[in-house]
């Protein structure tokens, strides 16, 4: 059960079909023979069990949230405010398909690695396994600007998978590193760009204060591997300092940090300046209102992630789900639409989807799998997801995760019972 071996699979319409429930079949299978899994399938057990793995710095950066953490709780809450509705006797002859069409691609399943930075604060391999993984079990990888890896490594990792690069956007003043970085990716295989808007400076965060850690500003290259491997990023280091950046690691992490932190927004109209850098698809991340997700389709872009950073930017704000279908309404015919924030098990996957979102990003529970088995924990909690939403379905007399399967038809509010 520590194997990375992907998902097994039957062939579509001339794609790839996902049967996830082999990885039930063997772990029943080597039951027999009274071997248990190295892994837990309690979804929700995850984070605790991480927790005990962890330093004090690593779980406050990664569990902490913004304030008092009401955004976070209000981001589970949300789905319990939703329940499926089954059909019976729905005449059946394979299990759901989870393929979907995205950014002008079909993807095996509908959900994708969202972008979590400083990966080698838990684990050795941090990025470098999580992008094996991610390409072992077809499901798209999204990397964070704040990777303890770099743009080259990360891709050579991710091999022949699908693969998103997700910006930190620097100011206008240093639109040369932003413009170095995005011609990195593009080269390297990054074939979307989704731009978060919402960490131009880090949230409150108490439980990193309370620890005094800030990974970014440590002398090490966790979380600034991308800059450090920048070769416009190391020329200017170079000629305001008169060294490389190995010469003062500090120095030069402090820089990194103000230069893809840069503590102000930019405005729609600097978006232009992204599409003079970068020709592909353009995704803007941390969209939480009906009247930005307008913006975002006069602003010509192909899709947004309705997402509140998992609670962890900003306290007191409206759930990712909760928002989700009101924009979905609004703006859902006109580009495609992420869902990011709170999802923790296929059920919460089903929900989003139903609820109109094309697309869903999961982030924590996958580092908690990095945590506890590096590349084969993350593949543990990818094939755990996948199965999960697949016999959900399957369970609930739904065909597949399309819309006209998977709408909002199959919900009920639970008030309304």
């Amino acid at each position: 059960m520590a194997d990375t071996q992907a998902f097994s699979s039957l062939p579509g319409d001339n794609n790839t079909e996902l049967r996830t429930t082999d990885y039930e079949d063997e772990v029943y299978q080597r039951g027999l023979q009274f071997s248990r899994p190295p892994f837990t399938f309690k979804s929700l057990d995850w984070e605790g069990l991480a927790m005990q793995r962890m330093s004090a710095e690593s779980t406050g950066y990664l569990v902490g949230n913004a304030g008092t953490g009401e955004t976070a709780t209000k981001n589970r809450k949300a789905f319990e405010r939703w329940s499926l509705v089954p059909q019976r006797l729905i005449e059946t002859e394979k299990l759901p398909r989870l393929s979907t069409q995205i950014l002008g691609h079909r993807m095996p399943v509908p959900f994708a690695m969202a972008p979590v930075g400083v990966q080698r604060t838990f684990n050795p391999e941090g990025e470098i396994a999580a992008a094996r993984a991610a390409s072992d079990q077809h499901v798209p990888f999204i990397m964070s600007s704040a990777s303890s890896a770099s743009v080259e490594d990360v891709a050579a990792a991710n091999g022949s998978g699908t693969r998103w690069y997700q910006l930190y956007w620097p100011s206008n003043k240093d639109y040369d590193i932003t413009r170095s970085i995005l011609k990195r990716a593009k080269d390297a295989g990054f074939s979307a760009l989704f731009v978060t808007l919402d960490t131009y400076v880090l949230g409150w965060r108490p439980s990193d204060m309370d620890n005094g850690y800030n990974p970014f500003l440590r002398s090490d290259r966790v979380g600034v591997a991308v800059g450090f491997s920048d070769p416009v990023f190391r020329k200017q280091f170079r000629e305001r300092y008169g060294n490389e950046i190995e010469d003062d690691q500090g120095l030069a992490a402090a820089l990194w940090t103000r230069t893809i932190f840069p503590r102000y927004s930019h405005s729609w109209e600097d978006l232009q300046l992204l599409r003079e850098a970068w020709d592909g698809p353009i995704v803007l991340k941390g969209i939480q209102s009906v009247a930005d997700a307008r913006k975002a389709v006069e602003a010509g872009v192909q899709g947004i992630v309705v997402s509140n950073h998992g609670g962890r930017q900003t306290d007191g704000g409206v759930s990712s789900l909760g928002m989700l279908p009101r924009i979905v309404d609004a703006v859902g015919g006109d580009l495609e639409v992420f869902f990011d924030s709170g999802i923790r098990c296929g059920a919460d996957i089903a929900k989003a989807l139903a609820l109109g979102a094309n697309m869903c990003l999961v982030g924590r529970p996958y580092i908690y799998g990095l945590v506890l088995g590096g590349e084969a924990g993350v593949s543990h909690v990818l094939k755990t997801l996948a199965g999960d939403l697949q016999l959900t379905l399957h369970l609930s007399g739904i065909p597949s995760s399309a819309p006209e399967h998977l709408g909002r038809h199959r919900l009920i509010r639970e008030d309304e019972l």
